[in-house]
């Protein structure tokens, strides 16, 4: 994967991005959110976006896809910033050659949480999204159309595992495509079993 930083102020958010060396057509786009540790000038601090998350997957070998990790200024969180979120998207499209019809978006903590906002804000734009140990809007689960993966560690302190049982419960009340790993003995750290080659799989198999 070739690994680009990118600072411009065109730009809604600095970012990083890793897509593949060759492609050929049009590309999946992955769009990670990062935690609230990870917020950050965009400058010599944008490293931290890829602290965690897919981008150790993407340093070792290909993903098939092009993944987008944007940094959330410090004094702002996500869910605070879904028109900001969806606008750059757009960006991207118009930028990149990308598969409009395969489109992720997926975050973790502060990043999970802008996650299932900005899901529930536009869900015409997403082919899959998954949310780690985040929350959102349990009476307004419904909207979401596409298939979700939810994770959450039982054992976190820091969010607690009923904002995600409570947007699962909704989500399975209204029939929708949802998978749950509420996993036991595990924290707020629960993107550590989240971001493998299994999610990654499961995300690149949905079509919008």
């Amino acid at each position: 994967m070739i690994r680009t930083e990118h600072r411009e102020e065109k730009w809604k958010f600095p970012f990083i991005k890793y897509a593949p060396e060759k492609a050929a057509g049009k590309l999946p786009l992955i769009l990670q959110l990062h935690g609230a540790g990870e917020r950050g000038n965009g400058k010599e601090e944008l490293v931290n976006v890829e602290v965690h998350g897919f981008s150790k997957l993407a340093r070792r070998s290909e993903l098939g896809a092009i993944l987008v990790m944007p940094q959330c200024p410090i004094d702002t969180f996500w869910a605070a910033r879904v028109e900001s979120i969806v606008a750059f998207i757009d960006q991207l499209k118009n930028e990149y050659d990308i598969d409009e019809d395969k489109v992720y978006l997926t975050g973790l903590s502060m990043g999970g949480y802008g996650t299932w906002y900005t899901a529930m804000a536009r869900p015409d734009l997403f082919a899959a999204i998954a949310p780690i140990c985040g929350g959102g809007m349990a009476w307004n689960a419904g909207v979401l159309t596409m298939p979700v993966w939810a994770f959450h560690g039982a054992a976190d302190n820091e969010v607690s595992p009923v904002q995600s049982d409570e947007m699962v419960k909704a989500l399975k009340a209204a029939g929708a495509d949802v998978t749950y790993s509420r996993i036991e003995g595990v924290g707020h750290n629960v993107w550590e079993n989240a971001y493998n080659e299994t999610l990654l799989t499961w995300l690149l198999s949905k079509k919008r």
